[in-house]
């Protein structure tokens, strides 16, 4: 495998998924040709041993398997967990606002946790989803859409008209990152912009967008970067330098007697608690219908969970060059080097010494080195997916990651040689 290439594959995979929807459609696009197919969570199902099947949850989720040639209550599950969110800004309902000097802006509302000041003077753009009208309100059409060009901009106030600017000011979010769209003359203010764009990117009449799920994203591709192309600078890294690594882990992987299984969740970014997110049932009971399908019993089914194994692949912290003091002084990740364990003693991880010795012992196989994360015990760090999905499951787990700075700027760097080793590392173990 040339670590290039994936790198640039990765790149590539991001700034064509600019909204969770569109991620889940790249990775349908993927399963489809790998040979997967669609199953549907109100249909019966049909499963076959050796099966490839997906699902998909409110556009923004999905589970895909491969059927394992062992059974399950002996040879259980291999998942691989990530999310499909980032965070940004959503585009509110009725967004525009006109100032008295004729400038068209959109409302927004910060989604999750970014880094504010990152995000100003940017190329912008808009990508979601949008619900068309239809006769039966129930079974309304959901077009994805996407204003591929740089459409908005976040412009920053002046230095000479803010000369703490450099000091750390406050943002407003209601104030100061409200896009800028347009100009426009006053007689124009009732004309709704927004829904007119939409209507003509989708050949649809404007009054028949009935509602949309927009948000903004960075229209300017990624890069490889560093004197010997070391870096992959992009946006989005967390987590979907996750969601591909999984994702072609299990398509380029055949054969097993564990079901492989690779799980994206949503709304990590905004605690989980969602029917998308890892604090649903949803994994939990597609398990389950997994094995009785396949002729077993509930009772079979915890059996599977108790054999059962799940990595939990987020992106993890680098040491910083400019800041290592913000590190615990002992465990410092650093970029290319390996993926990240990532270890808590308060459960904000699932890792454990048992979970640890699998990882450690997948990545020895390939003579991939493994590097260790905790926090600096004066730092309140963050949490994943891994110990929420794992409260509905309850199965052996480990955080895992690779390194990285800036995570949640708009544009994060991460390294060529960890997204190429993690790859080797997931197909390894769904091979297990």
């Amino acid at each position: 495998m040339k670590k290039d290439h994936h790198a640039q594959n990765l790149i590539d995979f991001i700034f064509e998924s600019p909204s969770v929807f569109h991620v889940i459609e790249n990775v349908v696009k993927t399963l489809l040709k790998n040979g997967f197919k669609e199953l549907n969570l109100t249909s019966c199902w049909k499963l076959s041993q050796g099966g490839k099947y997906f699902i998909k949850k409110n556009d923004s989720a999905l589970v895909a398997f491969e059927l394992g040639s062992g059974q399950p209550e002996k040879d259980g599950f291999r998942l691989v967990a990530a999310h499909t969110d980032s965070p940004g800004f959503r585009i509110k309902g009725n967004p525009e606002v006109i100032e008295e000097d004729q400038y068209l802006k959109l409302n927004t509302e910060v989604y999750g946790g970014p880094i504010l000041n990152t995000w100003f003077d940017r190329p912008l753009s808009l990508a979601g989803r949008v619900a068309v009208k239809t006769d039966n309100p129930f079974q309304g059409e959901i077009k994805l859409v996407n204003i591929d060009k740089p459409l908005l901009v976040i412009p920053n106030l002046a230095i000479h008209l803010n000369r703490e600017i450099n000091q750390n000011p406050e943002i407003s979010k209601q104030k100061d990152l409200l896009p800028l769209l347009s100009m426009v003359e006053q007689q124009f203010e009732k004309k709704q912009f927004l829904l007119g764009v939409l209507a003509e990117q989708l050949a649809v009449k404007r009054e028949e967008v009935i509602d949309f799920d927009l948000f903004l994203y960075e229209h300017t591709r990624g890069s490889i970067t560093g004197l010997n192309n070391e870096f992959i600078s992009s946006g989005k890294l967390d987590d979907l330098a996750m969601v591909q690594a999984a994702l072609l882990s299990l398509v380029n992987t055949n054969g097993a007697a564990a079901t492989k299984m690779i799980v994206l969740f949503d709304h990590e970014e905004i605690g989980s608690r969602t029917g998308e997110g890892a604090d649903s049932p949803t994994l939990t009971n597609i398990m389950e219908r997994i094995t009785l399908n396949l002729g077993k019993d509930r009772e079979d089914f915890f059996r599977a969970l108790a054999n059962s194994f799940m990595i939990s692949a987020d992106m993890a912290h680098a040491v910083h060059p400019n800041r290592p003091e913000k590190h615990d002084p002992t465990n410092k990740p650093i970029i290319n080097q390996g993926p990240v364990i990532k270890v808590n003693a308060n459960g904000n991880y699932t890792s454990d010494s048992k979970s640890i010795a699998v990882f450690k012992e997948i990545c020895s196989r390939l003579n991939v080195p493994v590097q260790m994360f905790y926090n600096h015990s004066d730092q309140r760090g963050g949490s994943t997916i891994g110990p929420i999905s794992n409260t509905q499951l309850g199965i052996q787990s480990i955080d895992i990651g690779n390194p990285m700075l800036a995570m949640h700027s708009i544009r994060e760097l991460a390294g060529v040689d960890d997204h190429l080793n993690l790859i080797k590392v997931l197909q390894e173990y769904f091979l297990l």
